[in-house]
């Protein structure tokens, strides 16, 4: 276990594995003996390893909801709720100032650029993306489209959405956690306002 160590590290401080974020890692999870291995080094931690339906991302979820695991749980859910509205909106932006016939999905290049001159030749964009990086998630101080931008990507980036591949590079490239964000939206949206105390084992574990 010593060479998961890192592996594991990330894993428990809350990372998103992915292809994007990081490829050598996500092909170390797709094999089953390792994460055999890691499952059961995490057992006496009350945590297991969990992907999306999709399999194009990996985290950890609870074993057991005991009380620890559920005020965990509770309070982390509380904070994932609290920034999935601007997210979606920021989703639903890049679709319609790109002119893209879906979501944003992993893989996919976004360059804060081309948001810039897609703004400034539409007012109604312009307005949505001030409101957006407003937005306590975002937290932009600055009335000028190009700072409101930087911010925006800025903490996408620090939240795994988006990774930045070349520091002194403006494009950004978008994360398989971007699926765990629409699969937790549309969770929220079939169970309308499920109270995590009174949430199935099973739906939380899949979630969190």
């Amino acid at each position: 276990m010593v060479e998961q160590g890192p592996l594991l590290e990330r894993l428990l401080a809350g990372q998103f594995i992915c292809a994007v974020s990081d490829e050598a890692a996500f092909r170390r999870l797709q094999d089953e003996e390792i994460r055999e291995q890691l499952d059961a080094y995490l057992r006496p931690l009350n945590r297991r390893l969990a992907t999306n339906d999709e399999g194009s991302v990996y985290f950890l979820a609870w074993r057991q909801l005991n009380d620890d695991a559920r005020e965990q749980l509770s309070r982390q859910l509380g904070d994932t709720v609290a920034s999935l509205l601007p997210l979606l909106e920021w989703l639903q932006l890049v679709q319609e100032a790109l002119g893209r016939d879906g979501l944003a999905a992993p893989g996919d290049v976004l360059k804060p650029a081309d948001f810039s001159s897609r703004c400034e030749d539409n007012q109604g964009l312009r307005e949505r993306l001030e409101r957006l990086a407003t937005d306590p998630f975002f937290g932009s101080q600055s009335d000028q489209l190009d700072a409101q931008l930087k911010q925006v990507f800025k903490r996408l980036k620090e939240h795994g959405y988006l990774l930045q591949p070349h520091a002194d590079r403006q494009y950004f490239v978008v994360t398989a956690k971007i699926d765990y964000l629409i699969d937790l939206a549309r969770f929220i949206r079939d169970e309308e306002n499920l109270p995590v105390d009174e949430a199935p084992p099973g739906d939380q574990e899949s979630l969190l």
